[in-house]
């Protein structure tokens, strides 16, 4: 629970400072993998940062495997180049919860 709302909060810490003039709501279900490669190098790290927490056990230790999250966002990254008309949960979950 603890590395969940760590996590929440540094997506959301990044998003605000990333563009705090564009804040916005993201539903990853209906949002295609072209839109989120489309959003680009910050969009995507906020996205993986999320997911990660997001697909992490909640009884796991708080602890960031900052490789782990990095393998993790490009293997999403190359998937949804392979399916870029697929919603990015769907992807996600694919990838996420192997």
């Amino acid at each position: 629970m603890k590395f969940r709302v760590a996590a929440l909060l540094l997506a959301a810490s990044l998003a605000w400072s990333a563009a705090p003039a564009q804040a916005q709501v993201v539903n990853l279900s209906k949002t295609s993998c072209k839109d989120l490669l489309a959003s680009g190098k910050d969009g995507l790290i906020i996205v993986w940062s999320w997911l990660y927490g997001y697909y992490a056990d909640q009884d796991a230790d708080p602890v960031v495997d900052f490789g782990k999250l990095t393998a993790k966002g490009q293997a999403l990254a190359e998937s949804c180049a392979r399916t870029p008309d697929k919603d990015v949960i769907s992807v996600a979950e694919e990838i996420y919860e192997k």
